[in-house]
């Protein structure tokens, strides 16, 4: 697998060499390697039919992590999005560069378009703008798999916004956020995305991840794996895996929530192994506030969601890495 990985058309072509990066700086210390193995970690389980608010609460202050069963997606439609994905993401590099337009757009080597990052991931897939994407009728019989491909990430991000809203309101509950002021603090469709990521087979699975350590700069974001997993998510001082469960998805509060909350909800950091052999496919839903929404805690300055997505920009492109909630903290001297 190694080898055929090497002369795979449909990898970016850094992908295809036995040692894409030369820069030694931008490979990882050796205590951020992940461990030969690694214990897997208990998630917490949410059953939205019906949900419980308590629950709910105790799970976001203590872990930001948690599984969740029967969420009303078809696993018929989770299932077709992830074959059609692969069948896209195996076309040869050149063409999925150029395959879409305005509505989706091909991206690789790290989660943040068109940033220079400090250390390269070994990812690429598919970045989807709900907002601009809107099935037409055609689509559903459509013979061009890119149509059929949008017809199905569309009918999905209707079924993640829907989930969304229902643990956002529970948990904006628990919280006692005032209804008017949190109106605009989470966005079902405009500026929410799907991501459809795959992991390429690494030839160096010591020096590089999948998807390095990072938090999510959303509200929440909502997962769906494949079989294989490489999910980790990193709990009291040490790193564990997710192990895959079908027919179940895996929801992560972002910093948004952590903001909301007053630090009570956490931010939770998790990665993505590489493996030597096998690819990985996955499917991610992220939720965020509107653009212009102000966003007032007692522990961050008073910020616009255009405000901290221009911030976290600026940082990556000058050191390489999201700063984050750091950033905009009170006590923060910046």
């Amino acid at each position: 697998m190694e080898e055929a990985a090497e002369t795979d058309a449909s990898y970016p072509p850094i992908f295809r060499r036995p040692n894409p990066d030369p820069n030694p700086g931008s490979k990882h210390d050796a205590d951020q390697r992940p461990a030969p193995a690694s214990p897997v970690f208990e998630v917490p389980v949410i059953d939205l039919e019906p949900l419980d608010p308590v629950r709910l609460e105790e799970v976001c202050r203590s872990v930001g992590l948690f599984r969740i069963t029967n969420h009303g997606v078809p696993s018929a439609l989770m299932d077709r999005l992830l074959d059609q994905a692969r069948g896209l993401l195996s076309l040869p590099f050149e063409s999925k560069q150029t395959l879409f337009s305005d509505r989706l757009s091909y991206i690789w080597g790290t989660p943040s378009l068109g940033a220079k990052v400090s250390n390269l991931n070994w990812v690429e897939g598919f970045h989807i703008p709900l907002g601009q994407l809107k099935s037409r009728a055609h689509d559903l019989d459509s013979q061009d798999s890119a149509a059929s491909f949008r017809c199905s990430a569309d009918e999905y991000g209707q079924h993640m916004a829907r989930i969304a809203r229902t643990l956002f309101n529970a948990a904006a509950a628990r919280l006692e956020l005032d209804a008017k002021k949190t109106a605009s603090y989470l966005s079902e469709f405009d500026g929410t995305f799907v991501r459809v990521y795959r992991y390429p087979c690494c030839p160096d699975i010591d020096t590089y991840f999948g998807m390095g350590a990072h938090t999510d700069s959303s509200v929440l974001s909502i997962l769906c794996q494949d079989e294989l997993g490489g999910l980790q998510v990193f709990h009291d001082n040490q790193w564990f895996d997710v192990a895959p469960i079908p027919g179940t998805l895996i929801v992560n509060l972002g910093d948004m929530m952590q903001v909301y909350s007053n630090d009570e909800y956490k931010s939770v950091k998790h990665r993505v192994l590489a493996n030597r052999s096998k690819e990985r496919i996955s499917v991610c839903y992220f939720a965020f506030p509107m653009e212009d929404s102000l966003i007032i805690s007692s522990r961050y300055k008073a910020f616009t969601y255009r405000e901290w997505k221009a911030k976290v920009l600026e940082d990556i492109k000058a050191t390489g890495d999201k700063l984050g909630l750091v950033r905009f903290r009170i006590d923060d001297p910046s």
